[in-house]
C-alpha cells in the first residue's frame, strides 16, 4: 500500500512515518510542501493520503477539502482544534476519518485501517444509489414507453412489454434503450412546428 503524508511540521511527519513503518507500510512518500499539491498527487498515485494540519486556518483546511473532494481515494486528517462546523465539511468533503487531537504513531495503524474501510464502505453505498437511480430511471422509461404503445395499438401492458423486448432484442439493445428512444421520438412527433 503506497502511502501518502502530507504534513509541513517535520517533528508530526516523522511521528506519522514511524507509525506507518512499524505498521508494516513501508511505501511512505512525506510532502512538506504545498505547492502544486495535486500535480504531485498525480505523480505519488497514492492508495491512502494522510492529512496532518496540527492548527491550521480556515483557508488551509477548505483548501485540503478540496483535494479531498478531487482525488477519489481514503483520506485520513489529523488536525489538534476542530469544531462542528469544520467536522461537517470534512465528511461533506469525502474525508475518511478526521481525527481531533489524536497523533500518535501507535494509533496509526488503525487510523489507516479505519480510513481505507470507510472510503471502501462509502464507495460501495455511491455505487448502490446510482444503480438504484439508473433502475429508477429505466423503469420510468420503460412504463411510459408502453403505455405510449398501449395507447397506440390500443393493446394491454403484457402486449406492450412484449413489443420493447422483441425490439431490443432485435436491435441488440437493453429494454431500457428503447423504451428511451421511443419515448423520445413520440415526444418529437408531438411536437407542432
Amino acid at each position: 500500500m503506497r502511502v501518502l503524508v502530507i504534513d509541513e511540521t517535520p517533528l508530526r511527519a516523522s511521528i506519522l512515518e514511524e507509525g506507518l513503518r512499524e505498521a508494516g507500510l513501508e511505501d511512505v512518500t512525506i510532502l512538506s510542501e504545498t505547492r502544486l499539491l495535486m500535480r504531485q498527487i498525480v505523480e505519488i498515485d497514492p492508495d491512502v493520503i494522510l492529512i496532518d494540519l496540527e492548527n491550521p486556518s480556515r483557508d488551509v483546511l477548505e483548501s485540503m477539502f478540496q483535494v479531498s473532494r478531487t482525488v477519489e481515494r481514503p483520506i485520513g486528517m489529523f488536525v489538534d482544534q476542530s469544531d462542528a462546523g469544520m467536522i461537517e465539511r470534512a465528511v461533506e468533503a469525502g474525508v475518511s476519518t478526521y481525527i481531533v487531537d489524536g497523533l500518535r504513531k501507535e494509533r496509526v495503524k488503525a487510523i489507516v485501517e479505519m480510513t481505507v474501510s470507510r472510503f471502501n464502505a462509502f464507495n460501495r453505498l455511491k455505487r448502490e444509489l446510482a444503480d438504484t437511480k439508473r433502475a429508477l430511471a429505466d423503469r420510468t422509461s420503460i412504463d411510459r414507453a408502453k403505455a405510449i404503445l398501449m395507447r397506440r395499438h390500443t393493446i394491454d401492458e403484457p402486449a406492450a412489454y412484449a413489443m420493447l423486448r422483441r425490439a431490443a432484442m432485435d436491435q441488440h439493445q437493453t429494454i431500457a434503450d428503447v423504451a428511451r428512444a421511443l419515448v423520445s421520438a413520440s415526444q418529437l412527433l408531438e411536437k407542432r412546428p
